[in-house]
């Protein structure tokens, strides 16, 4: 883990309720897919509030580095969202073994400020290493107003 990484101050639940996992070429496109099938993911699990938009905003900072940190093209980028009833976990997979760094951004620089980001809206995040490259995941709280909620039904009629 790296030394600037922030652990949840209330780990995830070990039971998620709802996982997801995707791959993704490891190309700046991605970024905007990964967010397309968040969203839709999310719909899909009956989740509102703004958990979907800070989601959706760490999950781009969490694919963009996972793309920049890639030695090739052609190696794949993984995302696993994972949803419990206490938490939304979002992880990112590469190959690369270098650590995120948390950069202090100029004013005027347009990149560097992804990891800051991740670190004032996420619950916690941290980095997992395995041998083969990485995991980076960031953890959002859910509140009752952003727990997933049972679609819609009819009224039923006798």
């Amino acid at each position: 883990m790296s030394t600037r990484a922030r652990p949840a101050e209330t780990p995830c639940s070990t039971a998620p309720s709802h996982t997801a996992a995707y791959q993704l070429p490891s190309d700046q496109r991605s970024v905007g897919r990964a967010r397309q099938m968040l969203r839709h993911q999310l719909q899909s699990w009956h989740v509102d509030s703004e958990l979907d938009y800070m989601a959706e905003l760490l999950l781009s900072e969490l694919v963009t580095n996972a793309v920049n940190a890639q030695a090739a093209a052609a190696e794949e980028v993984g995302v696993r969202i994972t949803l419990s009833a206490s938490c939304l976990r979002l992880e990112v997979r590469d190959t690369s073994d270098e650590l995120p760094v948390m950069n202090q951004a100029e004013e005027d620089e347009e990149c560097g400020r992804g990891l800051v980001l991740v670190d004032a809206l996420a619950s916690g995040w941290g980095v997992d290493q395995d041998g083969i490259g990485k995991v980076v995941w960031a953890e959002l709280a859910v509140s009752d107003a952003s727990a997933p909620r049972p679609p819609l039904s009819a009224p039923h009629r006798p």
